[in-house]
């Protein structure tokens, strides 16, 4: 059954005009999906902060409706607001897999890493039925293609046959975000995705079934989840874990309001506290878009987080980096079709 919550939207910076409403006037927030008939679906960046070049969204923006996410703002680039309409118009790419396969056929195409996804979940809830995501990863066993995953959903236990192929005949590695080990604290800012336990049992599922995980402590929010760190990253070693990384809050854009609103709504006698580490560390600021410094902040406290990460993880025997991994040596095949030869580079 949808939850229904009032529609709320920050102001769109590319409007030229803001609806508002009168307080207890505002609509409900009904789930509406639209279909995306994009020509292309490997999407590229060059961010010096972003560990790989390529990446696949079967889906734009997200059910798990996190109060953190950085992607919001992307919505708006589709003359949607980042706060409901974020969560509650989910933007579907139903041709996803074969245009990954038209992508690899492609001469251009060298087989490098692609990373599912760069902006939205690719297991929130709708992919229990379109199974746009498993598509996908289909297209990348049968050419052999390296493949990273980031999910915080129990839906990817789905797939556990394909990630197995992928692991087999190319490389994979998944990383389940867990930021919160408070149950209540992450239930009030990721309030529709399941328990941090529940995610404990998907690292050991598919550590169990041989595919290489790890685990996101992401975002690290300051005086909010840096003190269960250790929690965190102790249960994930317990359940398979064999590599962790974390990003500090960002909150660019419009994520700024969407966050502060649903911090003072849901844990305000934490309010302040968080909101002044995190100005501790970004230079006095709530955030610093800089790069270099986004992900990771400056300052004693940036530092001291910093450090404390790579401590616990190091004791914990899990390496310490980024979502990507090394792929060498190439794997990439193009599968032979009739009268053909296989081939790669």
């Amino acid at each position: 059954m949808a939850r229904f919550l009032p529609v709320s939207n920050p102001p769109n910076r590319f409007d030229a005009t803001t609806l508002t409403y009168d307080d207890g006037e505002a609509p409900d927030a009904e789930v509406t999906v639209y279909e995306d008939r994009s020509k292309s679906i490997l999407s590229g960046n060059d961010s010096p902060d972003v560990g790989f070049r390529w990446s696949v969204n079967p889906y734009r923006g997200c059910r798990h409706a996190c109060a953190y996410c950085y992607a919001r703002p992307s919505h708006e680039y589709l003359s949607f607001g980042a706060g409901t309409d974020f969560e509650r118009k989910i933007v579907i790419k139903p041709r996803a897999p074969e245009l990954l396969r038209e992508s690899f056929e492609k001469a251009s195409w060298k087989g490098e890493l692609v990373v599912f996804s760069g902006i939205t979940d690719c297991y929130q809830p709708l992919e229990s039925k379109l199974r746009l995501t498993r598509g996908c990863l289909e297209v990348c066993a049968e050419y052999r293609n390296p493949v990273g995953i980031i999910t915080k959903s129990a839906v990817i236990e789905r797939d556990v046959d394909v990630l197995q192929e992928l692991a087999r005949v190319a490389s994979v590695r998944v990383s389940v975000s867990v930021p919160f080990w408070d149950a209540d604290v992450a239930k009030a800012m990721e309030p529709i995705v399941t328990t941090p336990e529940r995610r404990m049992k998907i690292i050991e599922t598919l550590a169990a079934a041989g595919v290489p995980v790890g685990v996101s402590v992401s975002p690290i929010v300051p005086g909010l989840n840096d003190e269960r760190l250790g929690d965190v990253l102790e249960r994930a070693r317990d359940a398979g874990a064999r590599h962790a990384f974390y990003v500090l809050l960002r909150l660019p854009g419009a994520v700024k309001d969407v966050f502060e609103r649903t911090l003072r709504d849901k844990l305000p006698l934490r309010a302040e506290k968080v909101l002044r580490r995190l100005r501790e560390a970004h230079d006095g600021k709530l955030y610093d878009s800089s790069f270099g410094t986004r992900g990771r902040g400056q300052g004693v406290y940036a530092d001291t987080l910093r450090m404390l990460f790579e401590r616990t993880a190091k004791r914990c025997g899990m390496n310490a980096d980024e979502l990507t991994h090394d792929v060498a040596p190439a794997t990439f095949r193009r599968p032979a079709r009739r009268g053909q030869t296989s081939f790669d580079f």
